[in-house]
């Protein structure tokens, strides 16, 4: 991306995360990020593509903290529940709630770009903690998968309740990995 470019989508991120998707317009993000409308129009072609920018520069920094976590791991089981340390660590500057549930709940029609790459982001940890809880030798891989992304999606949810959500969620993914655990490691 070109200076102008990350300064629109920086702009765009800071805007459609803290006001919404839908009550900002390119007009604010243009001044925001001190480019023309033109500019905005040439760099991205549509606000709609420019969601899905925002929402896939995002999704690239949660997947490499989610990564970090992963690899500081001792052992494949602890690794099941890395991306929920992330989640702490991303939630401390992340006060909103999740930025793709956030677009999902605004973008409901399928065909959006920016529906594509949230829904894709789901997916892709669904598969994570699949692909995390077979190498570390649990039962019922897809299933504990299934459990552990609804735990962290709760998480996400309630973060801005009076209650420590990302603790408790962390808990209780352990607590169902260790149940699913092969006999000798549990």
């Amino acid at each position: 991306m070109t200076p102008a470019s990350r300064r629109i989508v920086a702009a765009a991120e800071e805007l459609f995360y803290n006001r919404g998707i839908t009550a900002v317009g390119v007009d604010l993000i243009a001044e925001h990020s001190g480019v023309t409308k033109r500019t905005l129009y040439n760099r991205f072609g549509s606000k709609d593509r420019l969601v899905a920018a925002y929402l896939s520069e995002r999704d690239q920094r949660w997947r490499t903290l989610v990564r970090s976590a992963i690899d500081a791991c001792d052992n494949p089981l602890e690794a099941v529940t890395a991306p929920f340390e992330a989640l702490r660590t991303w939630s401390e500057t992340n006060t909103r709630g999740c930025a793709f549930a956030n677009a999902l709940a605004e973008l409901p029609d399928p065909a959006h770009p920016a529906h594509h790459v949230a829904a894709n982001q789901k997916l892709w940890l669904l598969h994570l903690f699949q692909d995390l809880a077979a190498e570390a030798g649990c039962q019922e891989p897809a299933v504990l998968a299934a459990k552990l992304l609804l735990l962290h999606e709760g998480a996400l949810a309630t973060r801005p309740l009076p209650l420590d959500a990302v603790s408790l969620s962390t808990n209780l993914a352990r607590a169902l990995v260790r149940a699913d655990a092969p006999p000798r490691q549990r």
